[in-house]
């Protein structure tokens, strides 16, 4: 395992810093971080998968175990990553007053993605 600098915030989390699993393996790279900066709050990141199947990959900020200067470690073995949903497009959704509720985690990664956000 690389050496990973001390701690640091979601905040200063930049793309290309490798991510890894619980045991050490490296699984890819930070695409770009989730967050909703009005309310601080971390919603997790999304991933590319330089190694193996390749692809992006969506993980939960609770999966996110530290984040160092140049390294993600999650909660999850390589096997379990594995298992790592894609950041699919999800349909809106309306509330029963027909207003719409904000977009999920994983429809504003789908948003970057595709660059409509």
């Amino acid at each position: 395992m690389t050496e990973l600098g001390a701690p640091t915030a979601y905040t200063a989390l930049r793309e290309g810093v490798d991510v890894l699993s619980s045991d050490g393996k490296r699984i890819g790279v930070v695409e770009f971080v989730l967050a909703d900066e009005a309310s601080a709050i971390f919603d997790g990141i999304v991933i590319d998968r330089r190694l193996g199947p390749g692809g992006h990959r969506f993980v939960d900020a609770p999966e996110v175990d530290h984040i160092y200067e140049r390294g993600v470690v999650l909660k999850l073995s390589a096997a379990q990553c594995e298992q790592l949903p894609d950041p699919e497009q999800n349909p809106a959704v309306l509330d029963v007053d027909g207003g719409d509720k904000p977009p999920s985690k994983l429809q504003r990664a789908w948003d970057l993605l595709s660059g409509r956000y």
